[in-house]
């Protein structure tokens, strides 16, 4: 499984949303055997950026069905397949932000070992 950096993650975004909105703003095209060939690359290059996710399988087998097409599925996928992973962009070197300290106790009172 590739690793997935933010720029994988938005290449991914991206793509899976132009093919979508060009398959349904070529809509008397969604009946031509090219749409089929752009659903078929598109799926390899998803596969190729983000690696197999189970919601290609169901994604890939929709977009073969004449006008059911028109739903976002690609882009549905890929929001499933990379949802929880962090798409900000990191500098290499930079430093962590720390953790906040833990909150101060009323006077008198003490952490034992265990911190509570």
């Amino acid at each position: 499984m590739p690793v997935l950096t933010p720029k994988r993650i938005l290449a991914a975004r991206v793509i899976a949303l132009v093919v979508d909105l060009a398959q349904f703003a070529l809509l008397p095209a969604a009946l031509t055997p090219a749409n089929d060939v752009l659903d078929v690359v598109t799926a390899l290059v998803l596969i190729a950026l983000v690696g197999w996710h189970w919601a290609f399988l169901p994604t890939f087998v929709t977009e073969l069905v004449p006008f059911v097409d028109l739903v976002p599925t690609w882009t549905i996928a890929v929001f499933l397949a990379t949802r929880g992973q962090d798409v900000t962009p990191r500098v290499p070197g930079a430093p962590s932000l720390p953790s906040a300290p833990p909150p101060a106790l009323p006077p008198g009172q003490e952490r034992d070992a265990s911190g509570s």
